[in-house]
């Protein structure tokens, strides 16, 4: 099974789809993998099927490789076949070394369709890597897996010692040494180099350049912006990453944020908050435009929900919060 992904920025996409079909697809695969976990595999394998069925049949390939695991361990191999063909056939799914040790799909290797798919994601695999840059794809591999490895720990340290605990801090102060020593290797690449596409450090990489300058200083982020827009112009970086880099400038400068990707937390309440907008009547259009999917589904998903008319009503508060936490 392909664990839930850990990269903690929330950065869907629907751009195609109604959101509330994206919101339902969303729960229903929510659903699923939660079945997983409680080994009801064959539950969880019609369940992500629901999901497909939503979208008119679409799905993500990460959702479509975890239904090839649950109907393989629920001793259903078509289902499981038919996923994994769809991925790698339609789907350009390269990920060699995961899905021949994953222990899910074991009960698939003596039937003869295994070496078919496996012999099309190694196609895969060689085709979509012949430019990488080996090297740096494992440096930028290795920055991704600490970046989003330790955030993927906050939840467990505050949840044991709470939000403003010694404890916490210093994981904090933690997470402050890895990322600055992150960006002194990514900055040398993006001066060196250049932003990057996953054409040559493949799709891990170029999302951990991405994700260590939206963990920089304020400073670092503002100069490295622009040439994360000509790569987003040319290819190189996704419009939904430039557009929460962009949304984070703007809020450490005390300004209302375009896209809607960054919450704030009030100090007072320890609650979660969106952080004001720009003309919020346009958001889903601009956020549309960037491939992010709409911003109340965005925002159910983080426990919140968008209502225009309570924004308004809370926006003096939130611009004192968001005054208060700008950096000069």
């Amino acid at each position: 099974m392909r664990a839930n992904p850990i990269f903690l920025l929330s950065i869907c996409t629907s751009s195609m789809v109604h959101g509330q079909d994206q919101a339902r697809y969303d729960e229903l695969i929510a659903k699923a993998y939660s079945l997983y976990e409680q080994e009801d595999y064959k539950a969880s394998g019609g369940t992500y099927a629901e999901a497909f069925k939503t979208l008119g049949w679409n799905g993500t390939s990460n959702d479509r490789y975890n239904a090839a695991c649950a109907w393989a361990l629920a001793g259903v191999p078509d289902s499981a076949f038919y996923q994994l063909k769809r991925i790698a056939d339609l789907m350009d799914y390269a990920n060699l070394k995961h899905i021949t040790t994953d222990p899910d799909l074991n009960g698939l290797h003596t039937d003869k369709r295994w070496n078919e798919v496996i012999d099309r994601v190694a196609k895969n695999k060689e085709r979509l890597e012949a430019n990488y840059d080996k090297a740096l794809v494992a440096q930028l591999d290795s920055i991704f897996a600490e970046d989003q490895g330790l955030r993927n720990g906050i939840a467990a340290v505050e949840a044991e010692f709470g939000h403003d605990s010694k404890e916490m801090k210093a994981y904090w102060h933690r997470i402050w040494v890895a990322d600055s020593l992150n960006q002194i290797k990514v900055v040398r690449i993006l001066d060196e180099r250049g932003w990057l596409g996953p054409d040559v450090v493949g799709p891990t990489g170029n999302l951990a350049l991405f994700l260590v300058i939206q963990h920089a200083d304020l400073e670092t982020q503002e100069k490295y912006l622009p040439l994360m827009r000509e790569a987003m112009k040319a290819g190189r970086a996704k419009g939904n990453h430039l557009a929460m880099l962009e949304d984070r400038t703007r809020m450490r400068r005390g300004r209302p944020q375009v896209y809607g990707t960054q919450l704030g937390r009030d100090p007072d309440t320890n609650s979660y908050y969106l952080s004001p907008l720009e003309d919020p009547e346009h958001v889903d259009q601009r956020r549309a435009e960037v491939g992010l999917r709409p911003l109340n589904d965005y925002l159910v998903s983080m426990g919140l929900k968008w209502d225009l008319e309570a924004y308004y009503k809370d926006l003096p508060r939130l611009q004192e919060l968001l005054k208060r936490n700008a950096e000069h």
